[in-house]
């Protein structure tokens, strides 16, 4: 029972921690209480509201559907549950009904039913790093990310960069 006591302990002072609202991005115990604290939600979605299509990661969802009332009448439904059940609120900014071929946006990119690209926010703020701190562990990361898009002219940029860093590097 001690260490119980001790796991909940420790989980409380880093929740409390942070900011009153919300868990700070790219820490590795926000994805955990996220999926902890929202896995009600996704029992709701799949349970109550019998979703077929549905994504989650972290705080951000989407949900699929050909009928656009359907995805109208959800809404409510879940403002009222995310509000009575969990205490959270949806930003009214980022609530959208839109198709597919407009494009979804989501972690970072906007897919297509064919494609995907990257959301120009990352593009910029992606090269702004690379322009104040070019280390090729950097370029390489996001040559990385850049695999998983429509992003050639991205890629062609970023690789003349790195092999122009190559020049000055000594191994």
């Amino acid at each position: 029972m001690t260490d119980k006591k001790n796991i909940i302990d420790l989980l409380k002072e880093i929740i409390f921690s942070f900011k009153p609202n919300g868990l700070p991005l790219g820490n590795l115990t926000s994805q955990l209480f996220a999926n902890v604290y929202l896995n009600e939600f996704d029992q709701f979605v799949k349970h109550k509201l019998k979703v077929k299509y549905y994504i989650r990661y972290a705080d951000d969802f989407v949900f699929f559907s050909r009928d656009k009332n359907m995805l109208k009448d959800l809404i409510p439904q879940i403002q009222n549950f995310l509000q009575n059940d969990l205490k959270l609120t949806l930003h009214p900014d980022k609530i959208f009904i839109k198709t597919l071929y407009s494009g979804v946006d989501f972690l970072g990119w906007i897919n297509f039913p064919d494609h995907r690209i990257l959301r120009t926010k990352i593009k910029n703020r992606m090269f702004r790093i690379i322009k104040d701190n070019p280390k090729i562990e950097t370029l390489n990361s996001y040559l990385g990310l850049l695999k998983h898009g429509n992003t050639h002219k991205i890629k062609a940029k970023i690789s003349s960069w790195r092999t122009g860093l190559h020049r000055f590097l000594i191994f």
